[in-house]
């Protein structure tokens, strides 16, 4: 992509994220939403933004129900605040990739093994084991008993 479209891009993701946090007022918007990305395509005429819900499939799919019926209403509130010669149609899809990276770290701590085994230790508990807690001479006079 270019630098321009880039950063119409990211102008894009601030706008749609602004206009719906601060001017819809649609029940189905009560859950966490965070606009994600947002891809234009080459002449700018159409744009994927990719939305992301904090909770279970049927919130997000409300959430994504009540963006797609306000569209016409962001598309007009975007021609208004940035000057672009043809205002880009905005498609919503709900954005796989937090799932997608939530799933992959499940994955990776079920590999990953709880308990060291104990063969083997860290050299942390390595170093504590071989020199021992530390003491100064003068703690352990003092608690002998010099009366």
């Amino acid at each position: 992509m270019s630098r321009r479209t880039d950063r119409i891009n990211e102008q894009l993701r601030e706008e749609v994220s602004t206009i719906l946090t601060r001017q819809i007022k649609d029940p189905r918007l009560n859950a966490v939403i965070s606009i994600t990305r947002v891809v234009a395509t080459n002449d700018l005429r159409s744009a994927r933004v990719y939305i992301s819900v904090m909770g279970n499939k049927q919130t997000q799919e409300e959430a994504l129900a009540g963006i797609r019926s306000a569209a016409s209403y962001v598309r007009r509130e975007i021609r208004n605040r940035i000057n672009m010669k043809h205002t880009p149609f905005l498609s919503y899809e709900l954005d796989p990739s937090i799932d997608e990276a939530d799933n992959l770290f499940r994955l990776m701590n079920t590999v990953r093994p709880s308990d060291p085994d104990p063969g083997t230790t860290s050299p942390e508990t390595s170093s504590q084991e071989t020199t021992g807690p530390k003491t100064s001479t003068t703690e352990s006079s003092q608690v002998s008993g010099g009366d």
